[in-house]
């Protein structure tokens, strides 16, 4: 089948020239391009157009599962007639294994799984073995090991209505597909078999599959409603597959088990020869342990930690992933990719050094390293073509789109790159070049006209002295037209400090940053949205979430502070919070003008003055964003792990335990500084400090 858009909007202002050049490109080969995109600026409806007009099955990653939710559901309502699917961690709640040698403390991994997605990313994997026009949006959960879809598509189970067959036959198939028997209660990845008629119910579907059998014979093939147990249609043929990804035929699993036994028996002989014996009892023990439930029940805790044993592959060789479930011949889309890319880039470092603790310490096999997420070259070697999204796009992914033009720009010109890598100095090239000279490249797409046709906001510097007077006569203003005002500081403390000022001056106020309980936010922004308060004073006011179409104005204090909060895209993003109103300003307080501030500045007018060219050439005028005050979204916090090693006295940590926890943590700030998370770099930051003191 065929995608086609269901819509009933029509491309505008810059989307029909970006559906054309990026389709163009595809069709030629480009490997890599780039939609530089405004706030609002219709990039989901522009990607669309182009899934219609290539006829590619679709992945489109998001760096944030709620994000991701959202992108899905756009998705269907753009292609309701075809396969649009939704792939993110099935965990509601999720403590992974781990071990403290500092407090000889073992964590045993606790885990809550959602069932609902669970089925959808079985319903995933399933779509792309039986269709081609697929659309999985997915999170960054994609890198991590899947099974091999090779043993998945040949494990399925096919039925055809008129076959002789052994009823005991298909449901010992069944149970090696991992689906188990219940004639009481028939739930998903479950079948029954009473007198003739066999019952199943799928791990990814939504109906039941009924087959009646009479005299050894499939006489009929239905579908039934889950619920009502109604026949809704009958087949000829159906084909059942797995009810998990991780699946090995039973020939197969003594081999694999035995393999298993001789790796732990090194691994035992290894602990004991370095006089390591309570390492080496634990291996042995916890090991022989799991080989006995698998050889039971084809299943253990910890299953996946085995999974290069059961996927045939050699040591380090990369897990199976979502990735391989796709054809050749497909599209990536990475949305928000200045986020996107360098989590994906991140997974694999902070895995690593956990688990290598729980095999130092004989906790895991060293094969449980191979169950791991992809490492940074390794999803590079899967891309096809690939279209990173984002209002502010990284180096690295314009250094990628803009290497494409070697071969007929001469200017651009570098030294052949191996796959996945960079020529030396490109970067750093890329990084220098001027806005105007990246645009013009042919893998570069710039979307500025949204279909509201707001411009960007108006930009005001004033000087700091007095400025909390004047910022409080603005945010009077803005409330007697029923707007509101969001403000940025630069620490906790004076976001606090700044509400108790402004609440004393009459303000309906309310402040938040990261002590903010996550539950507590989203109440927070809607009463915002709502007017039962004028103003929100923030650290960070760059989180998904605070999509606000009622914020006429932003105001940043200590503009001129270079730094996380005060960079070149930080202040873009950060002005760009009152896009989506008529009447948007961004007012800067600073007493000089910073080279952030400056090409900030410059960005911000250089669109606008795009944005009312194109208006006042077509008579259009521009009306503000409506949007359900329910739909917010919430932020994520700060990770767990991170939060426990503020909690440790680094006295009690080892030295070389120390300079590994420093090491980490240095790599993640930096990533985090990189997704333009600066409350959490911050943080970050501050723990990194501790530790070295």
């Amino acid at each position: 089948m065929k995608f086609k858009l269901s819509s009933q909007f029509k491309p505008t202002g810059d989307q029909p020239q970006a559906i054309k050049k990026i389709t163009d490109n595809i069709k030629n080969g480009a490997k890599h391009q780039v939609l530089l995109g405004v706030t609002g600026s219709g990039k989901t409806f522009t990607l669309a157009k182009v899934i219609e007009k290539i006829q590619k099955p679709t992945l489109i990653i998001s760096h944030n599962k709620t994000l991701a939710a959202q992108l899905y559901h756009e998705f269907k309502t753009f292609f309701p007639d075809n396969a649009v699917k939704y792939f993110v961690s099935y965990y509601d709640f999720y403590q992974p294994e781990a071990y403290v040698p500092q407090t000889d403390t073992y964590i045993e991994k606790d885990a809550q799984i959602n069932e609902e997605i669970d089925r959808l990313r079985n319903d995933a994997t399933f779509s792309l073995m039986t269709k081609n026009d697929v659309i999985i949006v997915a999170s960054v959960s994609c890198i991590y090991g899947l099974g091999n879809p090779k043993e998945y598509e040949k494990m399925h189970l096919h039925l055809e209505k008129g076959k002789i067959v052994k009823p005991r036959e298909i449901l010992k198939q069944l149970v090696n597909l991992r689906y188990e028997r219940n004639d009481f209660l028939l739930e998903r990845s479950k079948f029954s078999y009473h007198g003739e008629v066999l019952d199943i119910f799928p791990s990814y579907g939504e109906e039941i599959i009924r087959i009646e059998i009479f005299d050894k014979m499939i006489e009929k093939i239905s579908i039934l409603n889950a619920f009502t147990k109604e026949k809704e249609k009958d087949l000829a043929e159906i084909v059942i597959y797995p009810a998990a990804h991780f699946v090995s035929s039973k020939e197969s699993v003594e081999e694999i088990l035995g393999a298993i036994k001789k790796e732990m028996e090194q691994a035992y002989k290894k602990f004991r020869k370095q006089g390591k014996f309570l390492e080496a009892q634990r291996i042995k023990e916890r090991t022989l342990q799991d080989l006995e439930m698998i050889r039971e029940s084809g299943y253990c805790q910890g299953i996946e930690n085995y999974s290069r044993w059961f996927d045939r592959r050699k040591k380090g060789e990369p897990p199976f992933c979502l990735l391989d479930y796709y054809p050749e011949d497909f599209l990536l889309v990475v949305d928000e990719s200045h986020m996107t890319i360098p989590q994906i880039r991140g997974m694999y470092f902070g895995d690593r050094s956990r688990k290598e603790t729980l095999v130092k310490y004989g906790f895991r096999l060293p094969s449980a390293l191979d169950n791991r997420p992809l490492k940074f070259g390794e999803f590079l070697n899967h891309l096809n073509q690939a279209v990173y999204i984002s209002a502010t796009p990284a180096v690295w992914e314009l250094t990628q789109s803009l290497n494409q033009e070697r071969e007929t720009t001469p200017a651009l010109r570098s030294p052949a790159l191996p796959a996945g890598r960079l020529g030396e100095g490109w970067e750093e090239k890329v990084a220098k070049m001027s806005l105007k000279k990246i645009l013009a490249s042919k893998f570069v797409t710039e979307q500025v006209i949204r279909p509201t046709y707001l411009v960007d906001p108006r930009i005001e510097v004033r000087p700091q002295k007095g400025q909390l007077e004047d910022l409080t006569k603005e945010i009077i203003a803005r409330a007697k037209k029923n707007q509101r005002t969001l403000v940025t500081v630069l620490t906790k403390r004076l976001a606090e400090e700044l509400a108790d000022f402004l609440k004393e001056k009459g303000m309906k106020v309310a402040y938040l940053h990261s002590e903010i309980e996550t539950l507590k936010r989203t109440p927070i922004l809607k009463a915002l949205r709502e007017g039962v308060y004028d103003v929100l004073v923030g650290v960070n006011l760059l989180r998904e979430g605070l999509d606000l179409p009622e914020v006429s104005l932003v105001a940043i204090l200590d503009a001129d502070k270079e730094g996380f909060l005060r960079s070149e895209w930080a202040l873009i993003q950060t002005m760009g919070r009152a896009a989506r109103h008529i009447d948007a300003k961004a007012i800067l307080y600073a007493d000089k003008i910073t080279l952030s501030m400056k090409r900030a500045i410059e960005e911000t007018r250089r669109r606008r003055k795009i944005q009312e060219k194109f208006n006042k050439k077509f008579g259009l005028t521009p009306k503000s964003i409506e949007k359900p005050i329910e739909a917010l979204v919430e932020a994520e916090e700060i990770e767990p792990e991170e939060t426990r090693i503020s909690q440790i006295k680094p006295s009690e940590i080892p030295q070389e335990e120390r300079d590994r926890l420093i090491e980490e943590l240095t790599e993640k700030m930096n990533l985090a500084a990189e997704n333009l998370e600066f409350e959490r770099a911050a943080f970050l930051r501050d723990q990194i400090k501790r530790l070295k003191e």
